[in-house]
């Protein structure tokens, strides 16, 4: 199961990708195997030396009880120190963000989140990526 953020690569250009754990409840785990999350609006920040996403909204688990989670709490990434340090040096550079770009699970089971080092596009760029696409469809449509 994976989910993808589709607007990232529309909004943002991507210029350095990273795998990162997210410390996640029981009833996220299952809400997140049935897809049950959205990429509206969710962002990363520091809080310190650790790293957090916010706004990522987590269906709560329909067969969950009063454990059940909230949707829009901030969860925490897992990166290595040396990842996080070279991370937060690139954010104090102009224009630089960090966006979540999926949720997938590992071989392992455990549930990860790729995140990306990004800046903005402007009007244009979002034009040419509109462009790149019709074209790549077209030649699509013509080889089948």
């Amino acid at each position: 199961m994976e989910i993808r953020n589709r607007s990232a690569y529309y909004e943002y250009q991507i210029d350095d990708k990273y795998d990162a754990g997210i410390v996640l409840t029981g009833t996220e785990v299952k809400a997140l195997r049935s897809g049950k999350a959205s990429f509206n609006d969710a962002y990363c920040l520091f809080n310190g030396e650790e790293l957090y996403v916010r706004s990522l909204h987590i269906s709560e688990y329909e067969r969950g009880t009063y454990n059940n989670h909230d949707p829009l709490r901030e969860r925490k990434l897992l990166l290595n120190k040396k990842e996080l340090r070279k991370i937060q040096a690139k954010i104090k550079e102009k224009g630089f963000t960090i966006i979540p770009l999926r949720i997938f699970f590992a071989e392992s089971g455990k549930a990860k989140m790729q995140i990306g080092l990004a800046r903005g596009k402007k009007l244009h760029d979002k034009r040419e990526s509109i462009k790149q696409r019709e074209a790549d469809r077209e030649l699509r449509r013509i080889s089948k």
